[in-house]
């Protein structure tokens, strides 16, 4: 009685498939890349914070931007780290950090979509309708974007979640380097058609603008191209919050102009 509730509720994660020879290299490529992706975009959110030539919509949504990204990639990089130097037969989850961590990946990849496309629609405004941008993108406006951007990507992922955790579970193994809903639903051997579904509808009308996000739903239905649909995993959730800073952040004058600002005030202050 006892080991069947304890297989019901602990699971075997896969993890990184890496050789003991590649663990330590693994290890501090990810440490790094975690390192610098929290810095840049927590840095980012303090800047855009503080200075208040940067409270504008645009720059408001980069902080929204940095802020999910600095989350999206805390969801399984300290679990992935943790686990790296474990014996693959020891990497256990339980059912319900897994679900969570299956919730909050799709939720704040989610959220990701939603912010660029009002991100997109604020560019749009300023672009084509600049005499009425600023009646337009008001304070009142950008809070019922912020609030739409979060709000539907919680809706949609809530569901999404939802419709793996009803079914029953005959398996407990996550053939996967971390928990994601696809992995959720394959723990049952009860019929996923409602989940497919709803799936790739989902995937359909949020991410119809990001082909790399199709690529990652499609190859779970195919088992035999496994091993690239676990690099893609990986890959796809490192490299967007890594260079959304840079691409979005320092390529913007006003944004290059305070950070200057604020190194030479900072080096004056240290000659002083």
């Amino acid at each position: 009685m006892e080991n069947h509730t304890y297989n019901a509720h602990v699971l075997l994660l896969e993890g990184l498939n890496v050789t003991h020879q590649s663990s330590y290299p693994a290890f501090i490529i990810l440490l790094v890349i975690y390192i610098f992706t929290m810095v840049a975009n927590i840095s980012l959110a303090v800047v855009i914070c503080m200075e208040r030539s940067l409270h504008q919509p645009m720059y408001i949504l980069l902080c929204n931007m940095s802020f999910n990204d600095a989350l999206s990639i805390t969801t399984f990089i300290p679990r992935a780290l943790s686990d790296i130097f474990k014996a693959s037969a020891e990497r256990y989850i339980t059912y319900v950090e897994c679900a969570i961590q299956a919730f909050c990946g799709h939720m704040f990849a989610t959220t990701g979509h939603t912010i660029l496309m009002i991100m997109a629609f604020d560019r749009y405004m300023a672009i084509c309708n600049p005499l009425r941008y600023a009646t337009i993108m008001n304070n009142k406006m950008l809070v019922k974007l912020c609030v739409f951007a979060w709000g539907v990507a919680f809706l949609f992922v809530a569901v999404l979640i939802g419709l793996s955790v009803r079914l029953s579970r005959c398996r407990s193994n996550v053939f996967n380097p971390f928990c994601d809903n696809a992995s959720l639903f394959k723990l049952s051997c009860e019929s996923v058609f409602i989940n497919d579904i709803y799936g790739l509808f989902f995937t359909a009308l949020l991410f119809i603008a990001s082909i790399l996000s199709f690529i990652i739903v499609f190859l779970h239905r195919y088992p035999q191209w496994s091993n690239h649909r676990k690099v893609a995993s990986i890959i796809f959730p490192l490299v967007a919050p890594c260079l959304n800073p840079i691409i979005y952040g320092l390529q913007s004058k006003e944004i290059y102009r305070v950070l200057k600002n604020m190194f030479q005030s900072k080096i004056m202050s240290l000659r002083l």
